[in-house]
C-alpha cells in the first residue's frame, strides 16, 4: 500500500561488510533485505544511507593499535574503535547485491571525514556537522520517516534519535533492522530512542 507523500523511508547502511561475511558483520544482516525490498515500494522517498571511510579512519582500531571494540575518547566524545570497515573502493563499502537501490531517489554518504565518525544519517557524532539529509526531506515535504537497516543500536539508533530531534515523526521497524549489541548497547539503545519520541514497531 502506497505511503501518503509526507512520509519517507530511510534505509540504514546494508552494506557487504555489515552482513554475514562482511569486516564487521551484523548476525543476520542479510535477512533484513526482502521485507525492505517490498517496503521501498511503498514509499515515494527513499533514501539510502552508506558507511563511506578513509582507509585511514580515525574510529578504525588499526589506526590506534588498540583492541576492536575497545573505547577511546575524541574530541567529539567517546568512540567505539572498530574494525576497519566499509573503505572507499573495497567491496564491503558496495551495498549488498541483493538491496534493490534503484528504488532510492538519494544516497547519503556518511563517515568520510577521517578525524570524525558519523552514525547518524543526519550529522556526524559531533552532533552539529550535517549531511545535508534534513534539508532534503523538508524539501520534498516529508514530516515522518520510517526507518530500517544496520545496525538497530548504532546507526538506526543515531538516526532515528536525531529525527525526532529535528521535528519529524521518527519509526523504527525493529523486525526489518538488526542489532550489534555490543556490552548491552542495543537496550540502552532503546530505551534512549523511546525517550527522545522515536516509535518502535515490528
Amino acid at each position: 500500500m502506497m505511503r501518503p507523500d509526507h512520509e519517507a523511508l530511510i534505509v540504514i547502511d546494508v552494506q557487504n561488510d555489515f552482513c554475514p561475511g562482511g569486516a564487521l558483520a551484523v548476525e543476520d544482516g542479510d535477512a533484513i533485505i526482502p521485507r525492505i525490498n517490498a517496503l521501498m515500494a511503498d514509499f515515494a522517498t527513499v533514501v539510502l544511507t552508506q558507511d563511506f571511510h578513509p582507509a585511514h579512519h580515525a574510529s578504525f582500531a588499526a589506526m590506534h593499535d588498540a583492541a576492536p571494540f575497545s573505547m577511546i575518547y575524541m574530541p567529539y566524545g567517546p568512540q567505539v574503535l572498530w574494525p576497519t570497515h566499509c573503505v572507499q573502493g573495497t567491496t564491503g563499502v558496495a551495498f549488498h547485491a541483493a538491496l534493490l537501490t534503484d528504488r532510492a531517489q538519494m544516497i547519503i554518504r556518511k563517515g568520510f571525514r577521517a578525524q570524525i565518525d558519523s552514525y547518524s544519517a543526519f550529522f556526524e557524532n559531533d552532533r552539529t556537522t550535517p549531511t545535508g539529509l534534513e534539508g532534503y526531506l523538508k524539501t520534498r515535504g516529508v514530516t515522518q520517516i520510517t526507518l530500517v537497516g544496520l545496525a538497530t543500536d548504532y546507526c538506526v539508533a543515531y538516526s532515528a534519535m536525531d529525527a525526532a530531534r529535528l521535528g519529524f515523526g521518527a519509526t523504527v521497524l525493529e523486525g526489518a533492522c538488526r542489532a550489534i549489541d555490543l556490552n548491552g548497547s542495543l537496550a540502552d539503545a532503546r530505551e534512549k530512542m523511546r525517550a527522545a519520541g522515536v516509535r518502535l514497531e515490528d
